[in-house]
């Protein structure tokens, strides 16, 4: 038992840090793999064929389809980000594209719920002039506000 190691907590490089604009780059591709599939899942749920929820005004029609663009986007963003970030790989496709990926402090995988703990965290860190954001170009560990909040890092491979 002593030989025993989990492979998800050898001996790691925990100072290699992402910065702030291989970060930015990787949720740009992430952001651009995400919205073709929001974008048409979006339209084909808004697609009703019944009459008697189908709106009638230009205005309704509007609203409808941006709140079910809104629920669409927040469900697949929230599985994409939190699945791809728990996963084997530790990283969405925009971050495997940067050669960068997440982790725990302590250089262990994610779960699911810290991975959605990340992101909802990700709110917060937008709600405050994006400084959240900002604040991984600043921070010594390269930590974004949802980095602090979740106990996470994110560096380079």
């Amino acid at each position: 038992m002593e030989n025993f190691v989990i492979p998800e907590t050898q001996t790691q490089n925990l100072t290699n840090y992402a910065g702030f604009w291989r970060r930015f780059a990787a949720l740009l591709i992430d952001m651009l793999i995400l919205s073709v599939p929001v974008y048409f899942l979006a339209t084909w749920f808004s697609d009703n064929p019944t009459q008697e929820i189908n709106p009638t005004s230009t205005e309704a029609i509007e609203y409808q389809y941006f709140n079910i663009y809104n629920a669409t986007s927040f469900l697949i963003n929230w599985l994409y980000f939190s699945l791809f970030e728990s996963s084997a790989k530790q990283a969405t496709l925009g971050k495997q594209a940067m050669g960068i990926y997440v982790c725990r402090i302590d250089g262990t995988r994610l779960t699911f719920l810290r991975a959605t703990l990340r992101y909802f965290s990700k709110i917060i860190s937008g709600v405050t002039l994006l400084i959240g954001y900002i604040m991984a170009a600043f921070t010594k560990r390269k930590q974004a506000l949802h980095d602090l909040i979740a106990d996470t890092l994110v560096l380079r491979k």
